[in-house]
């Protein structure tokens, strides 16, 4: 079926093209009768705003970017990107507005995606995940001018504004816990050391650790995705002194380890305890359910489009900090063996 378009819509009311430009965008020239019979028209046949028009005549695509820099198929194993992403959608439909998503190979890749977004007028702003020391894309989009938040901060983000959840404080919940049960050796399988919020909780956990001068206590890096996580519990436990306790930076990760202590006939809790970071559904279906720190994840994507919008509009917009991470505390975690 045609496309309904201004001329289709101008044939139908027997006025011209101009009148029909003035009574769908609210402008004088055409009588308040001609304006409703235009747009009941333009209703009746189901005529819609073109975005490629919109952004030639105010600059607006009508849309917002978001460039997540890690293999396509994580996109359908870890939840927390299908809770941002809905956050972000929540917002943008609200405001009629369209999410462009791209999932590119490798940062450079990346990089050129926001170039030709904003050559091309295909974005009105863009959103950043993943932050990195010296990251490049916060450069690149201040030298562009091109709108930008970041989720992720406070530090590393420049000018940027940033919607983030204290992450710090988290961790030292967790180890703190831990402790308290009684664990004296921690172990921790993070995500890539080069991102900001790994180092974040790197440097908080180890704090955390001094504080409670736990005997022993270590971090390895994985790549998020369960059969790294595996592999990592898997030396962590084949390991002359294992430890007792292990937190997750994800919960994908967490999920792996506990089917690798069954594999490897080491029970959980009883001489292994599992913290996973950000709660999902997948920590409440294993048995037994893990425990979790839990972030509305929903709710960083929600405020990110949210202050990006007003960013567009060109209103002064100002960081924001989610609520507070809390944890769940289920059948994973115990005291330790008693030597």
């Amino acid at each position: 079926m045609k496309r309904p378009t201004i001329t289709d819509i101008a044939w139908r009311a027997g006025v011209s093209k101009g009148a029909v430009s003035y009574a769908l965008n609210g402008r004088p020239g055409v009588s308040e009768p001609t304006r409703e019979r235009i747009l009941a028209i333009a209703a009746e046949l189901g005529w819609q705003p073109s975005n490629a028009a919109r952004a030639l005549s105010d600059g607006r695509a009508g849309a917002v970017g978001l460039v997540i820099d890690r293999p396509a198929h994580t996109l359908g194993i870890e939840p927390f990107f299908m809770q941002l992403i809905s956050g972000i959608e929540a917002e943008l439909s609200e405001k009629a507005e369209a999410l462009l998503l791209k999932v590119t190979e490798d940062r450079a890749a990346e990089l050129e995606t926001y170039r030709r977004w904003w050559a091309e007028r295909r974005v009105d702003g863009v959103i950043l995940v993943d932050l990195c020391e010296d990251d490049p894309r916060v450069k690149l989009v201040e030298e562009l001018k091109l709108p930008a938040v970041v989720i992720g901060g406070p530090a590393g983000k420049g000018r940027l504004s940033g919607v983030w959840s204290d992450d710090a404080s988290a961790m030292r919940a967790v180890v703190d816990y831990l402790a308290a049960l009684g664990h004296r050796s921690i172990a921790r399988v993070a995500g890539p050391a080069e991102f900001m919020h790994t180092a974040l909780r790197t440097k908080a956990f180890n704090a955390a650790a001094r504080q409670r001068r736990l005997d022993r206590v270590q971090t390895v890096h994985a790549d998020y995705m369960g059969e790294a996580g595996g592999q990592a519990t898997r030396r962590l436990l084949a390991g002359t002194t294992p430890p007792t306790a292990i937190v997750f930076d994800n919960d994908v990760m967490a999920v792996a380890a506990l089917a690798v202590a069954q594999e490897m006939r080491v029970p959980v809790p009883e001489r292994l305890s599992i913290v996973a970071w950000d709660d999902s559904a997948l920590c409440q279906l294993v048995h037994p359910a893990l425990t979790a720190v839990r972030r509305n994840i929903a709710e960083h994507g929600s405020h990110a489009a949210a202050l990006l919008l007003r960013l567009v509009a060109g209103e002064p917009i100002a960081d924001v900090e989610c609520s507070a991470p809390t944890l769940a505390t289920r059948g994973s975690t115990a005291p330790p063996p008693r030597a």
